[in-house]
């Protein structure tokens, strides 16, 4: 497997669609990567330099369809699929070192925020993240968010990662909603299917960037 040139450029939202709401929503829960925050250009150029350090090789197909899943989760995929010996949390280290670096880049993808600034105090919110919490606390930190959304469920809260409904479900108990009454927003496949998995509403968040 041939690595490959993994730039990606940063999102430009130049969709004026507003987001819409379900009828029956009662509770949003959000993505944090590539759904609030345009982050991903970052996570994949950080990954590039970590997988140098490491010797790791890759495709960028087979790094996108991954996302949403922890560095350390995805790493023991590469493990079984492709025979390599990667310490999983050593690589996750040094990614996230390259990622903090570089976090002060970080904005925020405005037709999604633009609804938590709408329903603030009107509906309950959560971020569910694939994640490690402390970057997801910084992240949404930098983009002014924690002040809008009160609860964060990210890899570290969780024993079952996306596809796995666990993240999702956990947001739900925390909000005190049923899970049928929450709407997830996502920008990854791996999302999609664990938000579907948890009997929620689910918005693919993609086509309004």
């Amino acid at each position: 497997m041939n690595r490959i040139n993994c730039e990606v450029e940063p999102i430009k939202s130049m969709n004026m669609k507003s987001i819409k709401l379900y009828t029956d929503t009662k509770a949003l829960i959000f993505d944090l990567d590539g759904t609030l925050a345009d982050t991903m250009p970052l996570h994949f150029e950080a990954w590039k330099k970590a997988a140098e350090v490491m010797g790791v090789e890759y495709s960028f197909e087979w790094l996108s369809a991954c996302a949403g899943m922890p560095s350390s989760k995805i790493i023991e995929k590469l493990n079984k699929e492709y025979n390599h010996s990667i310490d999983p949390q050593e690589f996750s280290v040094i990614k996230e070192e390259f990622f903090a670096r570089e976090m002060h880049k970080i904005t925020e993808i405005k037709p999604v925020t633009d609804l938590v600034y709408k329903y603030h105090n009107q509906i309950p919110m959560a971020v569910g993240t694939g994640g490690k919490r402390n970057i997801a606390q910084e992240t949404m930190e930098i983009l002014g968010l924690d002040k809008y959304i009160p609860i964060l469920v990210s890899a570290d809260d969780v024993n079952n990662h996306k596809p796995e409904p666990e993240t999702f479900l956990k947001c739900a108990e925390l909000m005190g909603v049923d899970p049928k009454f929450c709407q997830v927003f996502e920008d990854g496949l791996l999302g999609i299917q664990a938000a579907e998995t948890a009997g929620m509403m689910v918005t693919d968040v993609t086509p309004y960037y």
